[in-house]
């Protein structure tokens, strides 16, 4: 019996309880960002009060705001399962920490130099590579995912891999299909051809345990917002690889790890609140049964969160799959739910999926359309960039009645939507 709590849960949640006109809020937007738990906001603030200093002084508060970012580090390695703190840069977001290691890798490529990148990421993992590619004659070869299994396939990339290629840009999770690529066996295959490997794990990082070292990759990137804590963005970098880059930064500014990729004052509150989301999935881990090390409690936290979300996105996919002429972008055999995280996108012959979004965004279901940003998957599956799809993503502070509501929802505003039309 899984012991996992959904009101212990959503009790730590203060946004879920609050109303607009007296209607509740249903939160589905959560590949876009989830909520944040007291704690979270509490550290922040806290950290803002009390340890409010900038760093390398002798007085109290700049010593005790030097104590909240080595927290960080020291927390995020654990999650990560980092073998030292020095291993983890912390940055303003995903995009921004992606742009910057692509220049600093840049420094060791040279025109004719091959990467590859995927059909499937985020363009947050694509547009820095591109530019980088441009700005140096790289040779970029794409490597487009399966439309039978929703993955990456290990036989395609090994078609593209040569003793030219010098990174493979993959992606952990889609942030449109859900779909889990086997990051493991795709990353053995790089380094065999000799390449670094960056995967994006924003998607995946609030859905499963992450292990950096057993994956074998170089880089690894995930969003703390998406992850039930505040917005920055956090990078893992092998230590052999990245104590020999030669960052950009200023010349003063120090050489150690991993300063030298911080640019300029850290988001010390926000480093704070990053500490205190790691904390939650420790408790969580707690609450589960399990009191050993924080990385074992975060590992109890995810097997219990999973536990409790697969059947919820299978309830979303199946009561979706009952809807006439509406396709769900993804992995939708019960059989599969572990290859997937719980973000479900559909569209709907003839109606475009902005109408449908508006009309449940007015009943309070917070979701989204669009490309969300999964630029290269519309286009591959040709879907129309400037409609994109629905996004539904679950959290697992979600309930299964949020769940039932939601595809009363659909199935009610599809139909009027029909009605409507000549």
């Amino acid at each position: 019996m899984v012991d996992f709590s959904i009101e212990a849960v959503r009790g730590k949640f203060p946004a879920l309880s609050l109303t607009d006109k007296g209607r509740r809020r249903i939160y589905l937007d959560n590949p876009a960002g989830t909520q944040v738990p007291q704690a979270v906001a509490d550290a922040v603030s806290r950290c803002l009060l009390t340890t409010n200093a900038n760093l390398g002084g002798h007085f109290e508060t700049t010593i005790a705001a030097q104590q909240v970012v080595d927290e960080a580090h020291q927390a995020m390695a654990d999650f990560l399962g980092a073998a030292s703190p020095q291993e983890i840069i912390i940055g303003a977001n995903m995009t921004t920490l992606t742009y910057h290691m692509s220049r600093t890798l840049g420094r060791t490529m040279k025109p004719g130099d091959e990467i590859i990148l995927t059909r499937m990421d985020h363009e947050g993992n694509v547009s820095p590579w591109l530019q980088l590619a441009e700005d140096l004659g790289l040779v970029v070869h794409w490597l487009p995912f399966d439309e039978k299994t929703w993955q990456i396939e290990e036989a395609m990339l090994a078609s593209l891999l040569s003793g030219k290629t010098r990174l493979v840009a993959l992606n952990y999770a889609s942030n449109l299909t859900g779909s889990i690529n086997r990051v493991k066996s795709l990353t053995q295959l790089a380094k065999q051809a000799g390449a670094l490997v960056y995967v994006d794990a924003v998607q995946f990082a609030p859905h499963g345990l992450i292990d950096v070292q057993e994956l074998g990759c170089d880089f690894l990137i995930c969003s703390a917002y998406k992850f039930f804590g505040p917005h920055m963005g956090i990078l893992w970098g092998r230590r052999d690889v990245i104590d020999g880059l030669k960052a950009y930064k200023c010349r003063c500014s120090s050489n150690g790890l991993p300063e030298r990729f911080e640019l300029g004052t850290p988001q010390i509150e926000l480093m704070a609140g990053l500490t205190a989301a790691v904390a939650y999935f420790a408790g969580l881990g707690t609450s589960a049964g399990e009191y050993g090390s924080r990385r074992r409690r975060i590992a109890k936290a995810f097997e219990v969160s999973i536990a409790y979300e697969n059947p919820l996105a299978q309830r979303l996919i199946d009561g979706l799959s009952d809807i006439f002429g509406l396709t769900v972008h993804g992995i939708t055999d019960p059989k599969r739910l572990g290859d997937r995280v719980p973000t479900v996108s559909f569209t709907v012959d003839g109606i475009v999926p902005e109408t449908i979004v508006r009309q449940m965004n007015a009943e309070n279901i917070f979701l989204w359309s669009g490309h969300n940003y999964a630029w290269e998957i519309v286009h591959q599956l040709g879907i129309p960039a400037e409609q994109g799809v629905v996004r539904i993503g679950i959290a697992h502070y979600n309930t299964a009645s949020e769940i039932d509501e939601t595809l009363e929802s659909v199935h009610r505003v599809i139909a009027m939507l029909r009605q409507q039309r000549p």
